[in-house]
């Protein structure tokens, strides 16, 4: 999981894709943390994305860092603890001034059911259960 955090917070931004019904969304986002033993991501509970994941907790992730890409497949779960979301703003402080934790608004996700897959052009792929 380590190793998953790591390329996640080194390639800065990642795409977060849910499902809208049956369409696909596709977004840019830059939260990433581990709480409690599992890579959590964060949005706003007004927002569609929050929505989609509550609709349908299974989610991708994608993002690219020096010449090698990650593929994310797991399941989006709603951690509505009040630690998970000072964890996160702490880690995250740049989102102090839209978020706060116990706000009703402030959201972090716990990924969970999830495989990880790093993959490149010149090397086998590296395959990372969680």
């Amino acid at each position: 999981m380590q190793r998953i955090y790591d390329f996640l917070k080194a390639a800065g931004t990642y795409y977060l894709a849910t499902m809208d019904g049956d369409q696909p969304r596709v977004r840019p986002f830059g939260t990433i943390d581990i709480f409690d033993g599992r890579l959590t991501i964060q949005t706003g509970l007004v927002k569609d994305v929050a929505k989609q994941m509550l609709a349908n907790p299974k989610v991708e992730i994608c993002a690219m860092n020096g010449g090698k890409w990650i593929r994310v497949q797991a399941k989006a779960v709603l951690d509505d603890r009040l630690e998970a979301q000072v964890h996160m703003l702490d880690a995250h402080p740049e989102l102090k001034g839209m978020y706060q934790a116990g706000d009703g608004n402030t959201a972090v996700f716990a990924l969970t059911e999830g495989k990880a897959t790093i993959s490149s052009f010149t090397e086998a792929p590296v395959v990372i259960g969680f």
